[in-house]
């Protein structure tokens, strides 16, 4: 039995985030489907961890076994080839037993892309986000140290979420703009649910002075959602990369 450890890129407009659902195209559920074809038999897959509806990956990992004697140098194009177009397995190889594409993860990367523009543009609508206001990059650099470290994030997570311990740690974040795009970037061991997006959020609404940069202060203190910024959509969020 070999354990395989698989990199992800995919375009999740059409689906129902990563994980499955029942009756739902989800990125888990379509990998699984051609594993089963491919090994004539149910395969789990085991993803670093989960993205929403409408989010995308250029870096996503997860891990499955497999006994079936296929070179694993071979294995991602006899994967794709039982894949839809939108998502593709970028590389596979093999890891020790007790490697696993959740636990073992150090650090993860989200990058957020916004279009910045008076007009929105319906051919980005799928791949970024549309700010029409003009922005204050030095009110969000300020910003952002405040966020960086480990913090209780309660306050800039979905209410939905099922988790207790909201104790999170962002090694970076980067805001770099280039022509109209203005790129977000978040590395961390991991994140809460919907927390890119909220963080995003708040960081936009100081920009754009809809909020003050003590906001986020007392949100980190506090725990309270009222005081963070909007949630940004999620077809400007990718999961950039991870790391083991």
């Amino acid at each position: 039995m070999k354990r395989i450890l698989i990199k992800i890129a995919y375009d999740g407009s059409n689906y129902f985030g990563w994980q499955k659902q029942a009756g739902k195209p989800t990125i888990q559920g379509e990998i699984e489907k051609a594993l089963e074809i491919l090994l004539a038999h149910p395969c789990e897959v085991f993803g670093s961890g989960r993205t929403d509806a409408g989010v995308h990956a250029l870096g996503q990992t997860a891990h499955f076994d497999m006994d079936i004697n296929i070179p694993v140098s071979k294995l991602a194009d006899v994967i794709n080839n039982l894949l839809p177009d939108d998502i593709s397995i970028i590389e596979a190889k093999e890891v020790p037993a007790d490697f696993h594409a959740r636990f073992s993860i150090k650090k993860k990367c989200y990058e957020y892309k916004v279009y910045v523009g008076k007009k929105k543009d319906p051919f980005l609508a799928k791949y970024s986000s549309w700010v029409k206001d003009e922005l204050d990059f030095v009110k969000m650099e300020e910003a952002k140290k405040l966020l960086i470290g480990k913090h209780n994030f309660k306050g800039f997570c979905s209410s939905a979420t099922a988790v207790k311990d909201f104790e999170r740690e962002i090694y970076s974040i980067e805001i770099e703009k280039k022509k109209n795009y203005i790129y977000f970037t978040f590395v961390g061991k991991g994140f809460l649910y919907n927390m890119v997006r909220i963080l995003v959020g708040t960081l936009i609404d100081i920009g754009r002075d809809k909020l003050d940069i003590s906001n986020i202060s007392k949100a980190l203190k506090t725990g309270d959602r009222q005081l963070a910024g909007v949630t940004m959509p999620p077809n400007g969020l990718y999961l950039k990369w991870t790391e083991y």
